[in-house]
């Protein structure tokens, strides 16, 4: 019997000290989260419009726009950015977008796959292992990304990318990232980057843009064009920069619940042994005395 209690307690106290470390990890989650929360939700009305400037003068262009970003041609290589995270301990988060990463190129560029013909650009040490170990092929500079979050480094990755497209190495180039909703809630978003998506709207076909261009509307989209891309991009990391710290935390304030609901079993489990340790022993106590009377 005392075996079975000291097995319980030893039980109870690693319950305790792994609750102690999901505790802490969530309150470092929290406070790190609120600072990403802040950036993508600065950032993300500035992103959302210049996207929609950017597609708006692409979609009523009627073909006068000779832009190499937005050109579409036959697609016979492709490249997909899967952004993820650099730690675990973060619920589905990395699972689900490798999963979407990877259901995007099967259904999607199954053809091109099967040529050898599609390529990976990992962001964050999670997709850079996975698609590593299983085999893809994978474009290697820029998974280190999250190491030093920083506009330069995303804007170099994103280079990397349109220099592909405009080389003619890729025909389309996919981003794979989480968007960030609230603490709870992620959506798991794949993008097509490139080439620039026409806005398709029948309701507003009859529609045209009215910019005003100075100077000339080439020279001024091809200087301009590359700015939003870089500023898409960053976006969609910071979007999963702040998803994985959302994940984390309430994966850890789960962890920690589980914890509790155990602790409370543990000790139900140990009282009773316990009070079944005391019973026996009284019961040895009372026999022996009514044997000694005897």
């Amino acid at each position: 019997m005392s075996g079975q209690l000291k097995e319980v307690r030893n039980r109870i106290k690693s319950i305790q000290s792994t609750q102690q470390i999901t505790k802490a990890m969530k309150m470092v989650s929290a406070a790190k989260l609120k600072r990403a929360q802040d950036a993508i939700t600065q950032m993300r009305p500035y992103a959302v419009k210049l996207q929609e400037m950017l597609q708006n003068i692409v979609s009523n262009s009627e073909g006068s726009i000779n832009s190499a970003l937005a050109a579409e041609r036959a697609v016979e290589n492709v490249l997909v950015v899967v952004i993820t995270s650099d730690r675990g301990l973060c619920g589905a988060f990395n699972t689900n977008l490798i999963k979407l990463g990877k259901q995007v190129i099967r259904d999607k560029y199954a053809a091109q796959f099967a040529k050898g013909q599609v390529d990976v650009m990992p962001i964050g040490k999670k997709a850079y292992e996975h698609f590593t170990k299983n085999g893809y092929t994978v474009v290697d500079s820029h998974w280190t990304i999250f190491t030093d979050l920083t506009f330069d480094a995303v804007k170099d990755a994103a280079t990397t990318a349109m220099n592909g497209f405009v080389s003619g190495k890729y025909d389309a180039v996919e981003i794979i990232y989480s968007q960030f909703i609230n603490a709870a809630t992620q959506e798991y978003v794949a993008e097509q980057f490139l080439p620039i998506a026409k806005v398709e709207n029948e309701s507003n076909s009859g529609l045209k843009a009215d910019f005003i261009f100075e100077p000339e509307k080439d020279t001024l989209i091809e200087e301009l064009m590359p700015k939003i891309l870089n500023t898409q991009f960053f976006k969609a990391v910071l979007d999963s920069h702040a998803s994985e710290h959302g994940a984390r935390m309430t994966a850890m304030d789960k962890a920690s619940e589980n914890a509790n609901e155990l602790l409370r079993t543990l000790k139900i489990s140990y009282n009773r042994a316990r009070q079944a340790a005391i019973t026996t022993e009284l019961t040895e106590i009372v026999s022996g005395a009514a044997a000694l009377e005897a």
